[in-house]
């Protein structure tokens, strides 16, 4: 083997391999080249509507790496670019059609969506645009009103009950009987008549078969 047929194999064992993947968006498919430290002013893109062309120099290297793709659906050549950063080119390719492709070469198999014939919106009637829900909260302090009074307290909560619509619907007279002789009683009498209990000091009644005592501190 000749000197220059060695040097051709060197050459070509240290040839570096280069990896290119891609993704997409609703409206763009992103083909990424993982080529390091790559100089932008040394890479050539080329768009076409159904094809991409990509060549660029390999740093460190007397080599050129390129890429040709025929492209599964067509894009929009003048909003395609790309950016070169130090990991990696990304070229951004622009859908002509919001489709979702399966596959970036080759003959794509998508379909579009057809849209509604317009005859069929017509003939569906105008179109209501949509409601906010308010709640009313007028109509739900009502509701919960009137639900507390359907309520039927029983035993000492249907007197305190009673008691409390008394203190609250009565006059200022009925509301000072009712405190006057609640409190000198010890809470054995509950009067409603001013007239009566201003007179004099109302007395303690325990309920029958109880004897009240003052508590000795």
């Amino acid at each position: 083997m000749s000197e220059e047929q060695k040097n051709s194999c060197v050459s070509e064992e240290i040839k570096p391999k280069i990896k290119h993947d891609w993704y997409q968006t609703e409206s763009q498919v992103v083909v990424t080249i993982l080529i390091k430290n790559a100089l932008s002013d040394q890479v050539k893109v080329q768009y076409n509507e159904r094809s991409l062309s990509f060549s660029c120099p390999l740093p460190n290297s007397d080599s050129e790496y390129s890429l040709e793709l025929e492209l599964a659906h067509e894009i929009i050549p003048t909003m395609c670019s790309y950016v070169v950063s130090p990991s990696k080119i990304e070229i951004k390719l622009r859908k002509k059609e919001g489709l979702r492709w399966n596959q970036l070469e080759g003959e794509g198999t998508e379909k579009k969506v057809k849209a509604i014939p317009q005859a069929v919106i017509d003939a569906s009637g105008p179109q209501q645009p949509p409601q906010l829900f308010r709640k009313d909260w007028n109509k739900i302090e009502k509701d919960i009103k009137k639900m507390e009074e359907e309520e039927k307290p029983e035993g000492d909560a249907a007197l305190n009950a009673l008691f409390r619509k008394i203190y609250g619907e009565g006059s200022d007279e009925v509301r000072r009987a009712m405190n006057k002789s609640f409190v000198e009683s010890g809470g054995t009498v509950l009067s409603t008549n001013w007239t009566q209990v201003a007179q004099d000091k109302v007395e303690v009644k325990p309920p029958d078969g109880l004897e009240f005592r003052k508590w000795d501190s």
